[in-house]
């Protein structure tokens, strides 16, 4: 009997937060990760706690020559990569009028360009193979337009775009194409908000969520349940309730 095959995965943005608490989970388990940031000393430390199967790589998703050396040492260890999770990304808070252009740019180029790219280093393989996972992680904050997020909404509701458009893409190819939404997560992103995050959860809740969501079929994995269901039914209202109640939400209305 041959033995069981071991995934390999492909996790990006993994330096803090819950693409660390994520890539730990995945090697608990014993399975075999390429775990990346744009430091790998940030994330040495957590492969080395594995018996080898992790693999510390330093990725700039914006950077297309990191992108295509750490793909091909990630298989040239492991070899193909059966999940990628894209990741890396990182929050800007601002409305339009404050945002700077390049700090604009540069959230472009990690959230949508970078994860675009990383996509398209990995994706033939799994087309060639008829199989493989694709998770893009995008926010429950890309579904609607909200205060002070003129420039890290838009990518994620690009995200969202993107994701839809790769699943119907994907259709009959055997590559499963997943969607990530969370709410409030606990890292130095959200640690920048200035009001109160309702039902904000542990790097590691998420991670475990996240882990049960890919296991499953359905194809987003929104989280926490009420806070993303209630983001949800905002998406649904017309303009004409949706801008007073949020105006009122956020502190913004008179």
């Amino acid at each position: 009997m041959g033995s069981e095959h071991v995934p390999v995965w492909f996790i990006t943005g993994c330096s803090s937060g819950f693409g660390r608490a994520l890539a730990t989970l995945v090697l608990e388990r014993g399975w075999r990760a390429a775990v990346t940031a744009r430091d790998a000393s940030q994330v040495a430390g957590l492969v080395a706690r594995h018996d080898g199967r992790g693999l510390a790589l330093a990725l700039d998703v914006t950077n297309p020559a990191q992108i295509a050396a750490a793909v091909h040492a990630a298989e040239g260890r492991f070899g193909s990569i059966d999940v990628l999770v894209n990741n890396a990304g990182y929050g800007y808070q601002s409305t339009v009028e404050e945002g700077e252009d390049a700090a604009v740019r540069a959230l472009f180029e990690a959230n949508v360009f970078g994860l675009a790219a990383m996509t398209r280093a990995v994706l033939p393989g799994m087309r060639a193979r008829g199989r493989g996972q694709l998770a893009v992680v995008a926010s429950v904050a890309g579904y609607r337009g909200l205060p002070q997020a003129a420039a890290y909404g838009p990518t994620k509701a690009a995200l969202i775009n993107l994701a839809e458009t790769l699943r119907l893409e994907l259709r009959g190819s055997g590559v499963d194409l997943r969607l990530v939404n969370p709410g409030f997560v606990a890292t130095r992103l959200t640690a920048q908000n200035r009001f109160a995050m309702p039902s904000i959860l542990t790097p590691e809740d998420a991670a475990r969520r996240i882990l049960a969501g890919l296991k499953g079929s359905g194809f987003e994995i929104a989280f926490p349940f009420g806070f993303a269901t209630w983001m949800k039914l905002l998406r649904l209202l017309p303009y004409r309730l949706y801008f007073p109640l949020v105006a009122r939400i956020t502190g913004l209305g008179h």
